[in-house]
């Protein structure tokens, strides 16, 4: 299996670097993205990867924000074939609040409408590689980055939130934002062994500069060192502060940037 970061927070290499998340995965079974990023940053970054996107076969959306699913309309544009699956829940409107502006950051509700979408009601299995599942637990380890983040309703309780698990010889669990809560999906995932873990962590604001509290991050730490089956690639939204504090009391817990390739 390879996994392909085509967009993301930071980078390294000659790709643009932009605030979202697009994997680029080919496994046994497929050629799949999860998660399309805000724009024509995945456009962009997979012309020069070289990846054809129009031999997508298969896109999971993570949840109903604009920098995991901005760019679907784009890429609906190009492939005409791919399956994408998503939580029915993900095109309600959806805001970030930053002191007394409550913005919008949904994703276009009239692609709900697409027929290559596919609308999702919870933990569903896609086929004998691929499936999916929400998490409505969010108990444990609560980041309190994640309460500026509302819908209609009030404060989102992300169940329009999924996570990919691809079978194989290393099961692999692919997460968005993590906006339930890394230790609350993986404890979810424990009974499939992931032998690898890549998604962001919710641990950072962007607007406020702001990190989670550092006893928070050392509790993740511990608990996400206790998986010693598990590899933990995080990205995006976890932040840079948070991964350095985690990184260094959990071996297992890595950086994936834009452009960065692993093989599984």
């Amino acid at each position: 299996m390879k996994i392909l970061a085509l967009v993301e927070n930071t980078c390294k290499t000659d790709l643009k670097a932009k605030h979202g998340l697009s994997l680029y995965i080919e496994t046994t079974n497929h050629k799949l993205l999860f998660d399309v990023g805000p724009d024509d940053t995945l456009l962009r970054n997979a012309e020069k990867r070289g990846v054809d996107l129009a031999a997508v076969d298969t896109v999971v959306i993570s949840h109903g924000h604009y920098d995991h699913g901005g760019a679907l309309g784009a890429f609906l544009e190009r492939n005409h074939t791919a399956k994408v699956y998503i939580q029915r829940g993900a095109f309600v409107p959806h805001y970030n609040k930053t002191g007394l502006l409550k913005l919008p950051i949904g994703i276009d509700p009239k692609l709900m409408q697409h027929p290559q979408v596919v609308l999702l009601d919870g933990d569903t299995k896609i086929d004998d590689e691929l499936s999916v599942f929400t998490v409505s637990d969010t108990s444990k380890c609560h980041s309190p980055m994640n309460d500026v983040l509302l819908d209609d309703q009030g404060k989102d309780s992300f169940t329009h939130e999924q996570n990919l698990l691809i079978a194989g010889e290393k099961p692999v669990l692919i997460t968005g934002c993590g906006h339930t809560g890394i230790v609350n999906i993986m404890e979810k995932a424990a009974a499939k062994h992931p032998a690898v873990c890549v998604g962001g962590f919710h641990l950072f604001n962007p607007a406020l500069r702001k990190t989670a509290p550092e006893p928070l991050l050392h509790e993740i730490a511990d608990i996400l060192k206790g998986y010693d089956e598990t590899v933990f690639y995080t990205c995006h939204c976890t932040g840079e502060k948070a991964f350095r504090i985690i990184s260094q009391k959990a071996d297992n817990v890595h950086y994936l940037a834009c452009g960065d390739t692993l093989t599984v």
